[in-house]
């Protein structure tokens, strides 16, 4: 199926104003709104939508009447989509009770939770206070009259612990969730990250997020540019580029190399970071889903191998990515 026509988002792009959207956010499970592809009878059609986005469907007879979404807004048809919570994608830190003597590992599997040097794109990395996320690819500082630096790209909660963490940190190859240990798995330093509002310090009507990104520093012998089954990066795409129905794919620590599309651009999205704390991220990219916990910070690029995304939470349903001009703007970071 082609992409939709700039001319037809941009209509949509219209009635997603910021009115319209903090009233749908605010009827009940309502989790995100996007601009997609209008769903029928489970067939994605060529019909430009305003999609609302929803942690479960309810009949309407079962809904207060303020909670509806109605058929049309301003014109533009909706359409509500079942997706259950989106929340970041770190790994889950799962005790083996079992006697180490009798355990084997099974096979086949797709997890890169080895330790690996030199590093590449889409390997088990971590905070040393955290489980264990994805080294998204290597770049480089593109700050004018400063040194060559080189980094390891990932999300704030994966290498900076949801804004807990200091810079110079040392960051772990693997993740400590996959046996990583201070000192010899070390394999960068927290550079910087990009601090996130949450709940409850800020509330949802006030924030701003739009980016789960931070940066580590290491040295150029452990670091490799290549992303592991995906090859090297080249290039990125401008969010104005980046079009629904686009296919993409990811390497990351758990599921490894998958694809997926492009079902809804400038999407804002409620995601939960666990202790009670909730995000607002606003001008994100959903993608079918492509990824499970121990992803977040893959770096997720079109065919062509240009960078989209930065993915960072999801959910049974589908895959969430910062736009990538967001963070290499955010980060002052380059790919080529």
């Amino acid at each position: 199926m082609d992409n939709l026509p700039k001319a037809e988002i941009a209509k949509v792009k219209k009635v997603k104003n910021q009115k319209n959207e903090d009233e749908i956010l605010s009827k009940e499970n309502v989790v995100a709104v996007g601009i997609g592809r209008k769903i029928v009878d489970g067939k994605l059609t060529d019909r430009p939508a305003l999609i609302t986005f929803v942690k479960c469907k309810k009949d309407e007879c079962d809904l207060a009447e303020q909670d509806i979404v109605p058929a049309t807004v301003d014109g533009i048809e909706t359409d509500v989509v079942e997706i259950g919570e989106p929340v970041i994608e770190n790994a889950e830190n799962k005790l083996v009770e079992e006697d180490a003597d009798t355990m084997q590992r099974t096979l086949p599997g797709n997890e890169l939770t080895s330790r690996i040097r030199p590093l590449k794109g889409g390997w088990s990395i971590g905070h040393p206070d955290i489980t264990a996320g994805t080294a998204g690819a290597v770049v480089f500082n593109n700050e004018e009259n400063l040194p060559g630096k080189y980094y390891i790209l990932s999300n704030n909660h994966v290498i900076a612990n949801s804004n807990a963490a200091k810079e110079g940190d040392p960051i772990l190859q693997p993740g400590t969730v996959d046996g990583g240990k201070r000192g010899d798995d070390q394999v960068a330093v927290l550079s910087k990250f990009i601090p996130i509002h949450l709940t409850p310090d800020v509330p949802l009507e006030e924030q701003n997020n739009i980016v789960d990104a931070a940066i580590a520093e290491g040295s150029l012998q452990e670091l490799d540019r290549e992303i592991y089954w995906n090859g090297y990066v080249k290039g990125w795409v401008k969010k104005e580029d980046v079009e629904v129905g686009t296919r993409v794919k990811k390497t990351g620590r758990t599921t490894g190399y998958t694809t997926g599309t492009i079902i809804s651009v400038e999407t804002t999205v409620d995601v939960n970071f666990g202790r009670g704390r909730t995000a607002r991220f606003r001008d994100q990219i959903f993608t079918t889903n492509m990824s499970e916990g121990g992803d977040s910070g893959s770096l997720v690029t079109d065919m062509e191998n240009r960078a989209v995304g930065l993915l960072f939470a999801g959910s049974s349903e589908i895959t969430i990515l910062n736009q990538i001009e967001n963070v290499r703007d955010l980060l002052k970071i380059e790919f080529v």
